[in-house]
């Protein structure tokens, strides 16, 4: 069988520039957002907005995919929010999941994502990126799908950090 590479990456951490030079570095030709909202506030990270990231990544000749159906619910996400709130950290500065966003997200999500028909649907040998915001693979829901990706023989994981 023939590889489906499966990369992760979140944009905490990166420039515009640096972003961009990975995906080319790591040769990626197909995207996949998985986030629930597509849009950044303010200008760090404004390149990864939805019609901007399309468009540069049109013009490096990548794919982009949105993949809703593994982006955590608003119910979900306020979830990790309120755990975050306890533990006194934030989005960018979270370390790890809490297990009530992770049980409640593979309840929603990843029960019933069919991995064999997900890979099936990518030619031999994509450089495949799965993307969110999150710095660190394990404080995003990315690393869950990456998880479950494992499940297929073909799909290597590796998690791209700053």
């Amino acid at each position: 069988m023939s590889p489906i590479n499966v990369f992760t990456m979140g944009v905490y951490g990166f420039t515009e520039r640096e972003f961009f030079q990975t995906l080319a570095e790591l040769h990626i030709n197909v995207f996949i957002d998985i986030r629930r909202r597509r849009g950044m506030r303010g200008n760090q990270y404004a390149f990864v907005n939805k019609v901007y990231l399309q468009t540069e990544l049109s013009k490096r000749g990548i794919r982009y995919l949105y993949d809703k159906t593994l982006a955590p619910s608003q119910a979900i996400r306020a979830l990790q929010k309120e755990d975050d709130r306890k533990e006194g950290t934030s989005k960018q500065k979270r370390v790890a999941l809490s297990d009530h966003f992770i049980h409640e997200y593979k309840a929603a999500c990843l029960d019933s994502f069919d991995v064999r028909r997900f890979v099936q649907q990518f030619d031999p040998e994509v450089n495949l990126l799965l993307f969110c915001v999150e710095a660190r693979p394990e404080a995003c829901h990315r690393s869950l799908v990456a998880e479950k990706l494992r499940e297929a023989p073909e799909v290597t994981i590796r998690h791209i950090l700053k």
